[in-house]
């Protein structure tokens, strides 16, 4: 159940190459969640936000485009490996869609990775956890999955906070 706020100036690509953007987003931020993009389910349930804002840089209107990407997912989809992916995934469909216009698409786009905790996300007018979500697309194996991965996610968790309170303290 990915969500992404896209945010890119008004004119900043062409029609034709923003729509495709927006769905190779959709796409990419379905793929790095582990999902299956061309799962009717998963797409219904995976939305872009398009915004259009003026951007400035020091205080003075920016000299070319700049993007940023805000990607929510469920507590549990993200790694770093996966992070690191779909940031430059998103970033290369962005120089593609720009087909050359601007110098140095890479320098001009941000993509921020977030989890949402689990309890957190809201849909039909209630709480939706990740066993729901994947419940909704994958049936019982999926719910049975996304419990032992938010528990895998959890021990992990308190494994790194077990280690830090071990370390000594360094002056």
């Amino acid at each position: 159940m990915p969500m992404l706020d896209a945010f890119i100036p008004e004119g900043a690509l062409d029609p034709d190459a923003e729509k495709k953007l927006l769905s190779r987003l959709t796409d990419l931020l379905l793929e790095h969640e582990g999902a299956d993009p061309t799962n009717e389910a998963v797409r219904s349930i995976a939305w872009v936000f398009l915004h259009r804002p003026q951007v400035y840089v020091a205080g003075s209107e920016a000299d070319a485009p700049r993007y940023r990407f805000i990607c929510s997912v469920p507590e549990g989809q993200y790694d770093d490996s996966r992070r690191e992916a779909v940031t430059a995934a998103m970033t290369a469909a962005l120089a593609e869609a720009e087909g050359g216009a601007f110098p140095h698409p890479e320098a001009r786009v941000w993509v921020f990775t977030n989890e949402i905790p689990d309890g957190r996300w809201g849909a039909l007018g209630q709480v939706v956890r990740l066993p729901d979500i994947v419940g909704f697309v994958a049936g019982d194996r999926g719910r049975e999955d996304a419990q032992r991965r938010l528990a895998e996610r959890r021990r992990a968790e308190a494994a790194a906070v077990l280690e830090a309170a071990r370390e000594p303290a360094v002056a």
